[in-house]
Order: C-alpha cells, then structure tokens, then sequence
C-alpha cells in the first residue's frame, strides 16, 4: 500500500493552531487542500495565516517563491461541508470532545467516497470511540501530530480496535511522503508519547510536593545531568498547565485510576490559581518584564579531599573513576566487594559516596551519601546528592568539593532514588510496559520519545545501557519505600531483568 497520490485531495476540518499547521504539511508536500471550518470565515482567515507563513519562508529563504506561488494555488477554503467531496483524505483539528468529533465523521461519511481515509489529530481521546459510530470505522486512523506540526517530525499513526491494516499503512506512508517521521502505534489512553512521559512531570511533582527539591532544582539537575532539553517544570509551563494536567488526569482515568498515572494536587491547585504557564504570565515561575528568574539551589564551593577509596565496582557511575583521577584526587584500592553489588567512594572519614539505588539513603549500614544518575559523567554540569541525616557536615562538604573538582555544581536534595535516576526508571519501565502490551514496538517507542519530546534517549536504548535488572532493581527499592503501587515494576521489567540475569 503506497502513499495517497499527490493529485488527490487533502482536506482538513477545524482551523485553529494545529490545523493550520497540518494543512501547511499537506501543501508543502504537494496536494490540493481544502480548509473547512464550522465558524463562518475562519477557513478563509486560516487560509490568509497559512499564505502568511509561506511568504516568511520564503523571506528566509527556505522556499522559492515558485514553489510559494503554487502552493498558495492549491490552497482553497471552502463554507460548506459538502465542499470537502472528493477528497482523498480528510483530517479532523476541532475540540477535543467526543460527541462533537462524532458527529463531525458522521456527517463526513455522508459526503466523501468509501475510499476516502478519515483521520482524527486527537492527542486525548480515544480513536475506537471517534470510530464507533462510523458506518465504516475501517477506514478510520488516528494521526497525531505534535505542535507545531510544520516543524516537529513526528506523527503517531493510531489504529483503533476497528481500523484496517491497510488503512493505518496507507496513512503511514502518506506521512512519511509528507517528510514526517511516522510511528505506528495501538489505540491505547496517550499512545506511545503522552503515555510513556508521565512520570517525567509526575516525578518532579512528588519531588516537590514532599519538599525534597524545589522547582528550578529539579529542571537543573534533569537538564545539567539527564541531559534532558528542558525540565519538567518550565516545560509544563511552555505547554499550558491546564493542558498538561488535563492529559495527565485524561490517560489516570482512562487507566481507570492506576497508581502509577496519578495526576498531582499540587498543579491541580495551580490550574485552579489559574497560573497556567507562559500565556498567563504564572506558572511554575514568573514571565514577562521584571520577572525575576528563579536559580537552583547550588551549594557553596568547598574543598575535595586529597584522597578517596574504591570499593568494588561502580558499574554505571564507572565514568567517574578517571575523572577523579583526571581532577588530582588519589583513587586508592579498598576491598573488592561482591560481584555483584555496586560499589562505593570512599571518603577519609568512612562515609561511602554511592549512586542512588531507589533506597533511603539513612538505611545504609554506613554513614552515606547517595549521588544521582547521569546521562554522561563527563559532559554533566550539574550533580544531586541526598546524605544521610547521620552525615557530618565535614563529610557532605567534601563530597560537594569533590564533585566540584570534576566541574560539576552540585545540588544537595532529599528524596530516595533522587531525581534523574527515579525518572529514568520509570521511563524505562513503562516503555517495557508499552511494548509488552502491543502499544508499539520497541524502536518506534526510542523514536517517538527522542522526536515527539526531544528526550537526549530512547528510553529502551536508555535501559538497555543501564540493565533491566539494575532498573528493576531499584524500582523494587523505590516501591519499599513508597507501597502504593506507583513504582512496582511491570512484569515486562521484571521479565527482561530474569531474562539479562540468566544470560
């Protein structure tokens, strides 16, 4: 099944931001398109916006004004439904609301050819449902493309229980035809993208909620040592908090009300503050003139140890050894410890310098200071450590001096498994999770997660890196200290840990 024809018609239905934006797809790509909206004039206006937008790209130089001029040809807006006869495929941009989306196809079926492909762009609702009351739900697919959809590549392509394989194949080239990256991924509450990122926000809305770390702490640290583009917090606030807990609370009912989708109170209570972000001026933090910028918590500079002892292996902080080295801190050997368990720094005074496991720091058998995971030791500007309360403050200065050594700034907050770690984890989880239960498969997952959020990894290839039963592992630890469900791992986690243990 190849991609629909140039020559064929697209037409798309609901005028707003992201319709615009798939209709400008559509044209660059090559087609005739047609705008429909059920506002009067808001079509011919969205056509003045598209044309608008053309003649900056050609400003730029992106496009020829050739290619400008025949695209602006093929544009049309039309007043009446039955205008959009003909089309080869239809996509629907309108409100998020399942009886408006229904009726909308229902009254599409009644004007287009049976071989017409209907789309819906829906991020939140469910294609099965749109679908359910077509006459030929068959025919219907889900493409979901991320704002703005000129500019971001990818677009989940969503069959819902009654789609065609040939119809969700055919929508799948045609992406791909219109330069995207297309994914293909079951019906299932917020698909591959806005399912598997919960726990991106959700974690750093617990961190902040149990007062471990503040706002601008935990963007730093997933930013300056994840490796993350933006932090969870200033992201929500580039969304919308309105938008970001209405999809968070959408895929917690849809689960019907698992633990490990629960929506936070505390960005409930900033909804109902109506600080929704940059277009109130309110958010997380403050914009617009005067705003005073909100700085992670940095500790204050201190001196490194001239010396510290290696016990055992690091396994995934095993970076740091030679950067200790590199930095004029002696790396003595200390015992080797089991195989099979990680290893720890040792400071003079007896105090270990472990990475997060998921475990109290205050239930070490010595005096410890957990640090957190990196997505590269050597490029991380920023570290997070969580002492022990039984920690002197000699010691928690000179682990701060050491990783300052290394040119790190360092974060000191109090939360077992930290911050980038417990986030990790759980992305790692719930993708085995996704793939398990036929979301999508594997590689499409790592994709749509890197391009639909700019993630600096998959997080399959982050786990696989990592180990499943390290992953496992330390959501088990997680899970003991919070039993509610919410961190226990997937039998899919579970599975591929026994799996990586036993080869």
């Amino acid at each position: 099944m190849t991609a629909l024809d140039l020559s064929g018609p697209v037409a798309v239905v609901g005028t707003g931001t992201m319709g615009q934006g798939i209709a400008q797809v559509a044209l660059v790509a090559g087609h005739p398109v047609r705008l429909y909206d059920a506002a009067p004039g808001f079509a011919k206006t969205a056509a003045a916006a598209i044309t608008a937008r053309l003649d900056r790209l050609v400003e730029k130089g992106r496009i020829e004004a050739t290619a400008r001029d025949a695209a602006t040809g093929r544009l049309s807006a039309v007043e009446d439904l039955a205008d959009l006869a003909g089309c080869d495929l239809v996509v629907e941009a309108v409100l998020e609301q399942l009886d408006v989306k229904q009726r909308l196809f229902q009254d599409l079926e009644e004007v287009v050819a049976e071989s017409c492909l209907l789309a819906t762009n829906t991020s939140s609702l469910s294609v099965t449902a749109v679908a359910g009351a077509l006459k030929h739900p068959e025919r219907f697919v889900g493409l979901h493309f991320f704002n703005p959809a000129p500019l971001l590549p990818l677009v989940e392509v969503v069959s819902g229980h009654a789609t065609d394989e040939a119809a969700a194949t055919r929508a799948y080239e045609t992406a791909k035809a219109w330069g995207k990256t297309p994914v293909r991924c079951a019906d299932t509450p917020g698909f591959i993208v806005n399912r598997i990122a919960r726990p991106f926000y959700a974690e750093a809305l617990r961190l902040h909620e149990e007062r471990a770390a503040d706002p601008a702490t935990t963007d730093a640290v997933l930013r300056e040592c994840g490796g993350f583009k933006m932090g969870p917090f200033e992201l929500t606030d580039l969304i919308g908090q309105d938008v970001n807990e209405a999809v968070t609370r959408s895929v917690w009912e849809s689960f019907f009300q698992d633990p490990k989708f629960t929506p936070s109170l505390a960005q409930r209570r900033l909804v109902e503050s109506r600080r929704l972000g940059r277009k109130s001026g309110q958010g997380w933090y403050a914009y617009g003139d005067g705003a005073e910028k909100a700085e992670p918590h940095t500790a204050a500079p201190a001196s490194p140890p001239e010396s510290v002892a290696l016990h055992g292996e690091l396994f995934q902080a095993a970076a740091l050894v030679p950067l200790i080295e590199a930095a004029g801190v002696r790396v003595e050997a200390g015992h080797s410890g089991h195989p099979d368990f990680p290893g720890s720094i040792e400071l003079p005074d007896g105090t270990r310098l472990r990475l997060a496991d998921g475990t109290s720091a205050d239930a070490a058998a010595e005096p410890t200071i957990q640090f957190d995971l990196a997505l590269d030791y050597a490029k991380a500007t920023r570290i997070a450590l969580c002492p022990a309360a039984r920690v002197s403050e000699q010691a928690l200065a000179e682990a701060v001096g050491l990783f300052q050594a290394l040119g790190k700034e360092v974060s000191v907050v109090r939360a077992p498994g930290l911050i980038v770690a417990r986030t990790v984890a759980l992305l790692v989880d719930f993708a085995h999770d996704a793939v398990a239960r036929g979301v999508a498969d594997a590689e499409d997952i790592d994709t749509a997660m890197r391009l639909g959020v700019n993630y600096p990894r998959g997080p399959l290839s982050w786990g696989a890196a990592l180990g499943a039963y390290w992953v496992a592992e330390f959501l088990d630890n997680l899970h003991a200290e919070y039993p509610t469900g919410r961190y226990a791992p997937s039998q899919a986690l579970r599975q591929a840990a026994a799996r990586e243990e036993h080869s």
